[in-house]
């Protein structure tokens, strides 16, 4: 693993160790600082996963996804939200990503944490896969919940567009339209101006493919998410030299993105292989990480605009 200056480090770590413990530690340091935080935990399937193709040694179990009963899953994801929610700063966000079994009963959890009036989107992540035999319909989508900390704050908020509709191009071309109104003030037509259209504002139907195995991004890790997704979300949810945090790293997308993208980040994982997966893919891009261990966690300098105090009690907002 490459060593990293300490003037470089800010906030580049993967704090090795429960993330329970690991947040609750950082509310010394860290409270009112993150910009974005992403949580992808486990979905409640009840059973173990393991590496694939891809990773340094196939069939090593990265995670157990086994629970004695829904209520001790909520209870374990209800702790850490509420960490994370103290963590946020004002104007950031905390994106949950579920599958469509588990999203109804944490959106109603989040409302609970956060306030059912900080909820501010559901984003659908549409994907391909192989189709499965099943007298259903295939499941080809998970559920991201997006809450803001703060709903009365100005929220970090950068608009991304997507392409124009081809009948809208063939019509319009690739300029922007204005609208002509009539002598009541009513829209009589379009016109189109000299300026290029930027696209249609993003909506929260995403269609981003699943990664193919031969794709050169794959680590093996189970469960792991294309840099498309994650990508979108760090660019309109943050701005370079933001901090974000992501308390079940995984294959470490969020930090690589994160990284790539100029911004500061946080992970966490106890898994071994969660560990040695990030460890790898960041030496392979020549980027420093610092691994931290869950007792060394006063080693990681907390940003400079950390002055927001808030607290652990309830909503607290």
């Amino acid at each position: 693993m490459l060593a990293a200056p300490a003037s470089d480090l800010l906030q580049n770590a993967l704090i090795v160790g429960d993330n329970g413990e690991a947040l609750e530690a950082l509310l010394e340091t860290h409270r009112g600082t993150v910009t974005l935080a992403y949580l992808d935990p486990p979905f409640f399937t009840q059973r173990a996963f393991t590496t694939n193709s891809g990773a340094a040694a196939r069939g090593e179990t990265a995670f157990d996804d086994h629970w004695s009963s829904r209520a001790e899953y909520m209870e374990f994801l209800a702790r850490r939200l509420m960490l994370v929610r103290e963590l946020l700063a004002p104007w950031g966000s905390v994106v949950l990503h579920v599958d469509p079994k588990t999203s109804h009963y944490l959106r109603v959890l989040c409302d609970e944490i956060f306030g059912e009036d900080a909820f501010a989107s559901e984003i659908v992540w549409r994907y391909r896969r192989w189709p499965s035999k099943q007298e259903n319909f295939q499941r080809v989508h998970d559920v991201l919940l997006r809450y803001r900390k703060d709903p009365t704050t100005k929220g970090r908020w950068n608009q991304l567009y997507e392409p124009l509709a081809a009948s809208t191009q063939k019509t319009w071309g690739t300029s922007k339209q204005k609208a002509v109104v009539n002598d009541e003030g009513k829209r009589a037509r379009s016109s189109k101006t000299e300026d290029a259209s930027p696209g249609v504002p993003l909506g929260d139907v995403w269609d981003i493919s699943v990664i193919a195995p031969v794709a050169k991004e794959r680590t093996g890790y189970p469960t792991q998410k294309p840099e498309a997704l994650l990508n979108r979300l760090i660019d309109a949810l943050s701005d370079p030299g933001d901090l974000v945090l992501d308390c079940f790293a995984g294959s470490g997308t969020t930090l690589a993105c994160a990284a790539e993208r100029q911004r500061r980040f946080l992970g966490v994982d106890a898994s071994p292989v969660s560990v040695a997966t990030i460890t790898r893919r960041f030496a392979a891009k020549g980027v420093p990480l610092a691994c931290v261990p869950l007792a060394d966690l006063t080693s990681i300098p907390a940003p400079p605009d950390s002055t927001t105090r808030l607290r652990l009690d309830g909503r607290g907002r």
